[in-house]
């Protein structure tokens, strides 16, 4: 390990491995990156390696003089990591955290007897307990794969018996599926926690997010709800991390619904695509407190630096390798726009390639000019 300023690993070679990399080095933290694929965003840094990242022996030399090693996706093999860790070091989130979130069923039901509000679920082994199910908590209800599901892969909406028979093969792994009642919300909240390992934390402000198609289309921070729907959802949010003991940052979904509750939709225990306006818009970006927690460091203020700020994804629009970018410029004109090219090697339509932020005082005016700059952009 370092004698002066610490060593991150990272596991993960995607845009977000590459943001927590950006920050980590500003602040002169050495910071490594290891990916099973051989291209993509973390190529620019020298830190940067490709190997098997489930193989101890590739493990073993990029871990051996890391001060603390974290995932950019609960996905990476942190289990093996774990094993080959050098004496002294630290691996955050832990497993056991990562064990109780990337299962959606574990996260559910763990997330349920530790008191936090979901929307009623069931975790069915077989068709016949998902119709049971479905039947007790009335149609339309969502099917939901375990493992790997996200930006509406992996998942299904069921208005019916036989569009649920239709849904299950195709969902359902050897060990079932979740079946859970279709929230009918009013919004679509997120709020990020970032968490030190002995429990001290900061929270930003309630975002609110738009879908489209499955996927984050903008987000408007602070979201435009009641003081006390806020309140609500940034308690909920804490309660939900310090359930999983969650550390680094973590990103809460949440469900603001038409009769004033609030309800967790799932947890992701990295930085998240709603939090990428905080990279401009915070005070203390995402990436940088999510440095600082797994280093236990001070972590540092999560509030606006403008009185709106809003995040617009910029989404692949068609087939090809390697991605032609036309309409930068026109976005860069912008006034008050920064944006964000991910430098994915190859581009499909709906995939996300990059982001704009806008900043400003106006919540309208703030938007339009986040959409003109992202629609700009063509890749």
């Amino acid at each position: 390990m370092s004698s002066t300023f610490p060593t991150i690993g990272i596991l993960g070679g995607g845009q977000l491995g590459k943001m927590m990399a950006a920050e980590a080095v500003r602040m002169s933290v050495d910071a490594r990156l290891l990916s099973p694929k051989e291209a993509g965003p973390m190529q620019p840094y020298t830190g940067a390696r490709v190997g098997d990242w489930t193989d101890p022996d590739v493990l073993r030399p990029f871990t051996a003089d890391c001060d603390v090693v974290t995932v950019e996706s609960e996905w990476a093999p942190a289990d093996a990591a774990a094993e080959v860790l050098p004496d002294g070091a630290a691996l955050w989130p832990s497993t056991k955290t990562l064990s109780l979130i990337k299962d959606k069923g574990v996260q559910k039901q763990h997330l349920a007897d530790a008191g936090c509000p979901v929307p009623a679920f069931a975790c069915c082994e077989t068709l016949d307990e998902a119709l049971d199910a479905a039947e007790e908590f009335g149609y339309p209800v969502v099917l939901k794969q375990y493992r790997g599901a996200y930006d509406g892969y992996g998942n299904a909406t069921a208005a019916s018996e036989d569009e649920l028979r239709e849904a299950w093969p195709d969902l359902a792994t050897e060990d079932g599926a979740m079946v859970e009642t279709f929230a009918d919300f009013a919004r679509e909240l997120a709020v990020q926690v970032a968490r030190r390992p002995g429990g001290n934390q900061v929270v930003y402000p309630v975002a609110y997010t738009e879908q489209r198609d499955h996927r984050c289309h903008a987000v408007e921070v602070p979201a435009d709800i009641d003081d006390a729907i806020a309140d609500k959802a940034r308690h909920i949010a804490q309660k939900s991390v310090d359930a999983v003991e969650g550390v680094g940052l973590i990103a809460v979904e949440l469900f603001e619904m038409p009769d004033g509750r609030v309800l967790v939709n799932e947890l992701a225990p990295r930085p998240h695509n709603t939090g990428h306006y905080s990279i401009e818009g915070a005070a203390t970006s995402q990436f940088e407190n999510h440095v600082r927690a797994v280093l236990d460091w001070p972590l540092g203020d999560p509030s606006l630096r403008t009185p709106v700020a809003v995040m617009v994804n910029v989404l692949g629009r068609r087939e090809g390798t390697p991605p032609q970018t036309t309409g930068l410029p026109r976005a860069l004109d912008t006034e008050g726009v920064t944006p964000h090219i991910y430098g994915k090697p190859d581009v499909r339509p709906g995939r996300k390639m990059g982001h704009v932020t806008a900043l400003g005082a106006d919540r309208a005016d703030t938007r339009k000019r986040a959409e003109m700059a992202a629609s700009a952009i063509e890749l």
